[in-house]
């Protein structure tokens, strides 16, 4: 029944080229640009998770996690050459927010409703965890020094700490991704030997690649609209990027890991939830400082204090939940809630 549900969905990526070409209204072309990535997001978490069972559930987490953040890096990419840094920064902020309290909450929630609880490896969760808050720290460091230092011509100083701090956390990803698929693997392999693939590996990464192309354009379609719907409905770039954008760009997290909740691979949903926020903060935040070097308009990695606070607030709310490698629907369902609070927050902020 999904299925066909989905698959009836994928008539919104020809109406939503349609939209663009023929320049339909601004509203209607971020909706149905929206509504056709949710069926392509379906189909990448599924080509993941297909690759998941040939390769094991560190790097078919990492495979998720890549190919969902891939959505975010190009609308990172199009928003900067646009000039929108606020966008972009809102969207890192949605995006680190909203895999851990919207996609890992949701996830919980739905793989705990008929279960008492459910276990995965509390070792390979904190290791996890600790990475993301050493991003979090990172993400902090630029900020601190731009409000404790009164002079502006200490703003170079900023950008220049900002390429700095990029590199080393791009170093640090390296260095994750090391210790996840080689020195400590053992900590994050699963049971996966009873399920048996529907698809080859051909067929995976074929729509694999495909899904994450088309999402490419139908992204491309909704930062063209951005501007106007900040003019047309008062909406703020940060309310934007943090809730819209960041929703649309985590669909394929947040149908990929309930799903694999759901079917009680919690190790599994844990690392495209975590893994893909801590991505975000280690990769894809300092990839986009870099690249937009070749812009005009450069990104730095000051975030305003409120998008600071509620991402160390994520963060910790998620160590805490994590921390005895056991989760249940009521945990799920608390982070939920973190969230709706945050995008009420996010929305009457000016």
């Amino acid at each position: 029944m999904l299925d066909k549900i989905f698959k009836t969905m994928l008539i919104f990526v020809p109406i939503a080229v349609i939209a663009h070409i023929y320049n339909f209204s601004p509203l209607v072309i971020f909706i149905v640009s929206a509504v056709a990535i949710i069926p392509l997001a379906k189909y990448i978490g599924e080509a993941t998770e297909e690759l998941s069972v040939y390769t094991g559930p560190a790097l078919g987490g990492l495979l998720n996690a890549t190919f969902g953040n891939a959505t975010e890096l190009i609308i990172g990419i199009l928003a900067l050459q646009a000039g929108l840094i606020d966008v972009v920064k809102a969207s890192i902020t949605g995006s680190i927010i909203g895999n851990l309290l919207l996609v890992l909450g949701s996830a919980i929630f739905f793989g705990g409703i008929n279960r008492k609880e459910q276990k995965f490896n509390a070792t390979a969760a904190q290791a996890s965890g600790s990475t993301l808050l050493l991003a979090i720290i990172a993400l902090v460091v630029p900020a601190i020094f731009l409000q404790t230092t009164s002079s502006a011509s200490n703003a170079p100083l900023v950008e220049k700490l900002s390429i700095v701090v990029a590199i080393i956390m791009i170093i640090s990803y390296l260095a994750s991704l090391i210790f996840s698929l080689y020195t400590h693997k053992h900590l994050y392999t699963e049971d996966v030997g009873k399920n048996e693939a529907k698809w080859s590996i051909k067929k995976s990464v074929i729509i694999l690649l495909i899904s994450t192309i088309v999402v490419a354009f139908m992204s491309d379609y909704l930062v063209g609209v951005i501007q106007p719907l900040v003019t047309n409905f008062g909406w703020t770039q940060l309310f934007i990027g943090v809730i819209f954008v960041a929703i649309i760009g985590n669909a394929a997290e947040h149908t990929s890991a309930i799903t694999m909740a759901v079917k009680g691979k919690m190790d599994l949903a844990l690392q495209v939830a975590i893994g893909s926020a801590t991505q975000m903060a280690i990769l894809v935040a300092p990839a986009l400082v870099l690249v937009s070097l070749f812009f005009q308009t450069q990104m730095n990695l000051v975030f305003s204090t409120f998008e600071l606070v509620a991402m160390v607030f994520s963060v910790f709310v998620v160590n805490a939940v994590i921390e005895d490698g056991s989760s249940n629907w009521f945990e799920g369902f608390q982070l939920l809630a973190a969230y709706i609070i945050m995008a009420v927050a996010f929305f009457f902020h000016p």
